[in-house]
């Protein structure tokens, strides 16, 4: 709204505020929003994306933490009557409740820095309601998302996002195109939820449990960090060389192992 005094950004809500043009056109056309789907916006902040996706569609849900932007974007978008705000904190939110009887969503955010990683695990736990989602997340964590076994970046996130999700890095977005600037890059990444897993592990649980003990000490090696686990023989036997790090594992073997010992656990 043109002359209309807006709302700070707050610091505890980790709150950058995307204005560039270019950028907001380049998401929007990322997404490829259509009149006929279900789409999640998760905190709209001051409306950047809101907008141009309430343009294409004529219809938007949002999800906002910060009492304080909600009477703005009531004002800002009032000849929207499709436009439903809710009040609240997203990584608590039942997503699977929104679905209810419709098409699965499509979640779309500027997810602040400080919460992006337990939101992404909060939605990964809802996919089955989830046809696609497209978020600005700080780069270091797309690079984390999107990256390959053997990598630096490798690790816990990226496992649990590829075995439920493909990940896509789409691009770089600078600092210069928010308000206050972070001082970190930011990039769009794109998740879309398997349709049917690559790797079904008998017990998920298991299996994030057994990824999390892996990467609990990165310089360690597999003999090392899941000796409580599995010995040294039975992971050989699985064609797995124990002396590896946990960042050399792809998807699939982290899968082997889980297996191994979830069959392991009900023979006993």
């Amino acid at each position: 709204m043109p002359g209309s005094a807006l709302p700070r950004a707050r610091k505890r809500f980790g709150q950058n505020f995307l204005r560039d043009p270019g950028v907001i056109a380049a998401i929007v056309r990322a997404i490829r929003p259509r009149a006929d789907e279900r789409l999640v916006e998760i905190g709209p902040g001051q409306g950047a994306l809101t907008e141009p996706l309430l343009e294409e569609t004529g219809k938007l849900e949002v999800i906002e933490l910060d009492r304080d932007l909600i009477p703005g974007l009531r004002v800002q978008f009032f000849n929207y009557p499709d436009l439903v705000i809710h009040e609240g904190d997203a990584l608590s939110f039942d997503f699977a409740a929104l679905k209810g009887e419709g098409r699965p969503l499509r979640v779309v955010g500027n997810l602040p820095y400080n919460i992006s990683t337990p939101l992404i695990v909060h939605l990964l736990q809802t996919r089955h309601v989830i046809s696609d989602m497209h978020f600005m997340l700080q780069k270091e964590v797309v690079d984390r998302l999107a990256a390959t076994p053997g990598g630096a970046d490798w690790g816990r996130l990226s496992v649990m996002a590829q075995y439920h999700c493909e990940v896509e890095s789409l691009f770089r977005v600078p600092p210069e195109a928010f308000v206050p600037r972070p001082k970190v890059d930011s990039a769009i990444v794109r998740l879309t939820p398997h349709a049917t897993l690559s790797h079904p592990a008998k017990d998920e649980t298991l299996l994030f449990e057994l990824v999390r003990e892996a990467f609990g000490q990165r310089r360690k090696t597999l003999r090392n960090n899941l000796k409580k686990r599995i010995d040294a023989e039975a992971l050989t036997a699985l064609g797995i060389d124990p002396g590896r790090r946990p960042q050399t594992l792809s998807v699939a073997e982290f899968v082997r192992i889980a297996d191994h010992l979830a069959g392991a656990t009900h023979d006993g």
